[in-house]
């Protein structure tokens, strides 16, 4: 996939980070050249440009991208206008960050289908996996709907699925699970890394310490989750 972040912020340099090392080509524009220095190793291509300019956006290659990220996040303007641009020049998919409700009232307006807030995002994972001792992660799908990762409950481990009945006591579905494991860096030191097992079965037994990849309801997950139940 060949993809144009424009805005290398911390929230741009880590997306295209994680696209890089996903075997996708990036490239990455900003209006700051000290972000282009500084990104320009890890990038297919870095361009220095102000993308709310519609002259200097001519010279990215718009029409031969897969997907346009905006995620200019400290100058809501700078987003608006170059997000604008992205819609006119009628990108094939356009992504773009919001920092408030506003500018994704905005964006909304504009016609952009697929915003992204990641200050959000973020603060609603961690909320959540404070809350429960027992969640690792999670992603909204919807406002009600998620599919969460946490850790089997002590009470359900050396069972299978068809022992726990999970669908017929909280209404959730297991996908699959995953189990820890440990292996070394190129430094040698230890680290624990996630491995995923095959789609869950009414065999599948449930070790101490795996976790379980959950979809349902936002409250059949946290009863489910709940020690008291």
């Amino acid at each position: 996939m060949k993809c144009i972040i424009i805005g290398l912020g911390s929230f741009g340099s880590s997306l295209a980070d994680k696209l890089i090392q996903g075997g996708h080509e990036v490239i990455g524009v900003d209006i700051n050249l000290s972000k282009i220095e500084a990104m320009k190793e890890n990038l297919t291509h870095a361009i220095c440009l102000d993308s709310s300019d519609p002259h200097a956006i001519t010279h990215l290659p718009l029409q031969d991208t897969d997907v346009v990220i905006v995620c200019i996040g400290e100058d809501e303007g700078a987003n608006i206008l170059s997000t604008a641009l992205m819609k006119k020049m009628k990108v094939k998919r356009l992504i773009s960050r919001a920092v408030s409700a506003l500018h994704e009232t905005v964006l909304e307006a504009m016609g952009v289908d697929e915003i992204v807030h990641p200050e959000e995002e973020t603060a609603e994972r961690w909320a959540r996996k404070l809350d429960y001792d027992g969640i690792v992660n999670s992603y909204n799908l919807t406002s009600q709907y998620s599919i969460v990762e946490a850790k089997v409950p002590a009470r359900y481990v050396g069972k299978t699925l068809l022992e726990t009945q999970f669908p017929k006591n909280y209404n959730v579905v297991i996908l699959t699970t995953i189990r820890m494991a440990e292996e070394k860096n190129f430094l040698g030191i230890s680290k624990k890394v996630k491995r995923v097992q095959e789609v869950a079965t009414s065999d599948t037994i449930l070790h101490k310490d795996d976790i379980l990849v959950i979809y349902g309801h936002v409250k059949d997950i946290e009863k489910m989750l709940d020690r008291k139940n």
